[in-house]
């Protein structure tokens, strides 16, 4: 991209900035040279963007909606390379004449430059007019009518060269160059997404594409002409994956190293053969990515102290429980931060390792070679650890050994997956390991699931339905009478910030089961799971639907989606 213009900065604003801040500026993408601004001013980004509106003598646009009377009017390269958009103010009928003396409303993510403006005025008569927007927003807005990689799929027949090329003497059109920038552009916008999964699903007359985004699985916005593009797409990521190109017919797994900006993905690829054409599976793990303390996990005082006081004992196992997504590594990654300290040697054996914690000495196991959750175990032993942290229980060897080590004076950490704490007890012993050994080795189980955490920028109260809030409370199990305390609960609006969700990130529900004596003897008994639970909820065990109850009273999410993930059999 070229360096921002001199004059596009308000002399006033660049007198603020160091050296390294404008030519850090004059070096970025439009889209980020706002966050750049709002650091070297010392401001929030909507203050950064209100006061360089101020000082440009812009407006600002908000609540962006595209202008459907623009449709198809600009290239895709150049909204994706400049970050506009052509934008509607007010409302405007589907038959409402555009002449060429009717406004082009433009919301840019950056001050305007001479180039940018001579670049449109080459597809339309019509006078400019220019609206700063948050660049989140502007972005989202050229994905969701354009779609991800579009600028780099999009035929270039229109004339208009990319900044990038524009000095060139003559632009080479390459279809293999074209795949491997949209393959890097649906990567890197899932990067920003914050999405966990990406997924390329062939189907009749289309390639679909999905990202997993805060638990739930959104269609990705695509260009008109990528079905030509899908067999060389899926060479690209078996490419990039190291995988047999030619071997069609059976299922492949591989794995990217992937790099964009200042991020290195670990990717695991997973091919399997359908009626159509291989669908390709992608888990993004980053192993620099900030890290969760039990706070950010959503922890409330009394579950953060309940922890913390069992991660102080010498040994013992400590379970996490839950479906598959629900964040079980993540907490076990915070206990280990929790705990970690010069005098304690810690070993974690992962699949895959998804966080990087310091000081710790962390283990990938490897079943294609015999390296499994167990040999492993076995092999940790003999290090001289005092804490052990095992990614998952998956078989009795395994727990055999992780209560072993626990009884031997280590303190151990792993997952399971069952609906609910107690259950984790009957999984063991369904394993075939002693009720006596599961007694004296556990000492909690931590069942957990997430919700979408609601928007803080836009969430507002919104009167309740008593009648369908009772018929709530009771399906999670707690008291419906608490309906008549409540007349207000906060709710999903969509904004900006928020890409008209209504949410931004996710929060934990968390059950806490300790074993105390009187569970003890139910273990030695072999009592059921509902058993087990019937005595911990005589003991203040909160279950995961009180848990999800009392993050809904505190704002912090809705009964939709407590409701959506915990089932009636998990209250």
């Amino acid at each position: 991209m070229p360096a921002v213009a001199e004059d596009t900065l308000p002399t006033v604003l660049a007198a603020r900035l160091s050296d390294e801040q404008r030519q850090a500026m004059g070096e970025a993408p439009r889209g980020e040279r706002l966050a750049i601004l709002a650091k070297g001013l010392g401001l929030a980004e909507a203050e950064a963007l209100s006061t360089l509106a101020s000082e440009a003598g812009l407006g600002i646009a908000s609540n962006l909606a595209t202008d459907p009377g623009a449709r198809g009017l600009l290239p895709a390269r150049l909204v994706h390379d400049y970050q506009v958009i052509p934008i509607q103010l007010g409302e405007s009928k589907a038959d409402d004449p555009v002449l060429p003396t009717t406004p082009l409303n433009l919301a840019s993510a950056w001050l305007p430059d001479a180039s940018m403006g001579d670049w449109i005025r080459t597809f339309t008569p019509r006078p400019l007019v220019w609206h700063l927007a948050v660049p989140e927003r502007v972005r989202q807005l050229i994905i969701e009518n354009f779609g991800v990689g579009s600028g780099s799929l999009e035929d270039t027949d229109d004339g208009y060269v990319a900044p990038e090329a524009q000095h060139a003497a003559e632009e080479v059109v390459d279809e293999d160059a074209a795949v491997v920038r949209f393959v890097s552009d649906v990567i890197a916008q899932a990067i920003e997404d914050q999405a966990t999964d990406i997924h390329f699903e062939p189907q009749e007359g289309q390639l679909r594409i999905r990202y997993r985004v805060d638990g739930l699985l959104v269609p990705v916005p695509l260009p008109e002409n990528l079905l030509r593009f899908q067999d060389a797409i899926i060479s690209r990521l078996k490419i990039m994956a190291r995988l047999n190109i030619s071997e069609r017919r059976l299922p492949q797994d591989g794995r990217i190293n992937f790099k964009t900006n200042n991020t290195t993905l670990d990717i695991r690829v997973s091919t399997i053969p359908t009626i159509y054409a291989e669908s390709v599976s992608l888990r993004l793990l980053n192993q620099k990515k900030e890290a969760y303390t039990m706070d950010r996990l959503g922890m409330s005082p009394d579950e953060q102290a309940q922890i913390i006081k069992v991660l102080d004992y010498p040994h013992g196992i400590i379970l996490v429980t839950g479906p598959t997504g629900s964040g079980k590594s993540t907490s076990l990654n915070a206990f280990l931060r929790k705990i970690n300290s010069t005098d304690l040697r810690i070993i974690t054996i992962e699949d895959p390792i998804e966080y990087e914690v310091p000081g710790a000495n962390q283990m990938q196991v490897r079943p294609e070679i015999g390296l499994t959750f167990a040999d492993a175990l076995r092999h940790v032993l003999r290090q001289d650890p005092d804490v052990i942290m095992v990614g998952e229980i998956r078989d009795k060897d395994t727990a055999e050994i992780a209560i072993r080590a626990s009884l031997t004076g280590h303190l151990v950490f792993s997952t399971l997956h069952t609906n609910d704490a107690p259950g984790a007890i009957t999984r063991l012993v369904d394993m075939g390991i002693e009720p006596f050994l599961v007694a004296s080795a556990i000492e909690l189980v931590i069942a957990q699931r997430l919700v979408r955490r609601l928007c803080v920028e836009c969430s507002k109260p919104v009167p309740v339905n008593k009648i369908k809030l009772r018929e709530s409370l009771a399906i999670l199990g707690c008291d419906p009478a608490e309906a008549d305390k409540v007349e207000n609960l906060r709710g999903p609006v969509g904004c900006d910030r928020c890409r008209g969700t209504g949410y931004r990130g996710r929060i934990g529900l968390f059950e806490i089961f300790r074993l105390v004596d009187d569970i003890h003897e139910l273990v030695l008994k072999r009592e059921s799971t509902r058993t087990l639970a019937d005595c911990a909820l005589r003991h203040g065990m909160r279950t995961l639907g009180q848990s999800g109850w009392e993050k809904v009273k505190a704002g912090h999410t809705t009964m939709d989606e407590v409701l959506r993930v915990i089932s009636v059999t998990d209250k």
